[in-house]
């Protein structure tokens, strides 16, 4: 779904680019052909008045805006291309499944890129945010470009040892790609972990983690004394925080502390169905912040 929104909203709109070059081409430059007329006074009356009334049609139309009409068009036609498309999805089972049976509850407002879920569990306080923007940073092709890159490197270096190999590895390689390219490689949201513990200690601990594939992958384990840090609830706290120990990189700890570390947050409800939900609804939210958006713009141009 967003690969082909993103494909939708960024196609160029070539045939009209096009019939502005001709338009520009075939403007003619004017001869100067009345230079000497123009030095007699009266002439030079004709000029001043001519210019004064110039003056004030030019200022009404750069009052009023001789774009704004064309502009609040296209967005409006921007609107219903997104309405038809949205009309035309249906809404993952798995966003209403989780809202339904998730002990979290949803905290989505209106024109925020970020996207929290909060809930307890005993006497702790959870809050899992994410943001919106992980979608639109999202390069699905990165890897495929590297792997060519790397591929090309293997075939330089096979060159040397037989032509022929390097070419057969170089055709393997080339078929793999293309048989992965059909496939939308879905976009990783970061997920950042929040466990409070109110009224027992002032702490918290913060994980870092990624919602992809269906699955949950921990990439860091942090503990604060002051749990305002590990919420970064103002600029301070998030100067303060970059001068605390942050830890080993949570994929260098011992294996079972890992596991470990993965069944804590699974019994908080960071699950498998977690992860299935936090993509499919950053799409969905995607999909509504951009029409607000759109709306937004176009309201402000035709008021």
């Amino acid at each position: 779904m967003l690969s082909f929104r993103t494909i939708a909203r960024s196609a160029p709109r070539t045939i009209t680019r096009m019939a502005a070059a001709s338009m520009r081409q075939g403007v003619v430059a004017r001869p100067l052909a009345a230079t000497s007329v123009a030095r007699t006074s009266g002439f030079q009356m004709l000029r001043a008045g001519a210019a004064s009334s110039f003056s004030t049609t030019a200022g009404r139309r750069a009052a009023d805006g001789e774009t704004d009409d064309e502009l609040s068009a296209k967005i409006e036609s921007e609107i219903q291309i997104e309405e038809e498309m949205k009309a035309g999805e249906q809404e993952p089972s798995s966003v209403k499944d989780f809202i339904d049976n998730s002990p979290f509850e949803l905290i989505d407002t209106p024109g925020q890129e970020v996207v929290k879920l909060v809930r307890t569990f005993g006497e702790e306080k959870i809050t899992i945010s994410f943001s919106i923007a992980d979608i639109n940073s999202f390069d699905p092709y990165a890897d495929e470009a590297a792997l060519e890159d790397e591929g090309i490197d293997d075939d330089l270096q096979a060159a040397e040892g037989g032509k022929r190999q390097a070419q057969q590895q170089h055709q393997d390689l080339e078929g793999e790609l293309e048989a992965d390219v059909d496939e939308e490689a879905p976009a990783p949201i970061n997920l950042s972990i929040v466990v409070e513990k109110p009224g027992k200690t002032a702490g918290a601990l913060a994980i870092d983690a990624t919602a992809q594939d269906g699955n949950i992958v921990v990439e860091n384990l942090f503990h604060y004394a002051d749990a305002a840090l590990a919420r970064l609830d103002s600029p301070e706290a998030a100067q303060r925080r970059a001068d605390v120990y942050p830890g080993p990189p949570f994929g260098s700890l011992d294996e079972d502390l890992q596991v470990l570390v993965e069944r804590f947050l699974e019994e908080r409800g960071v699950t498998q169905a977690l992860a299935v939900f936090v993509p499919d609804y950053v799409d969905l939210k995607e999909q509504n912040e951009y029409l607000r958006w759109l709306n937004n713009v176009k309201g402000f141009i035709d008021a």
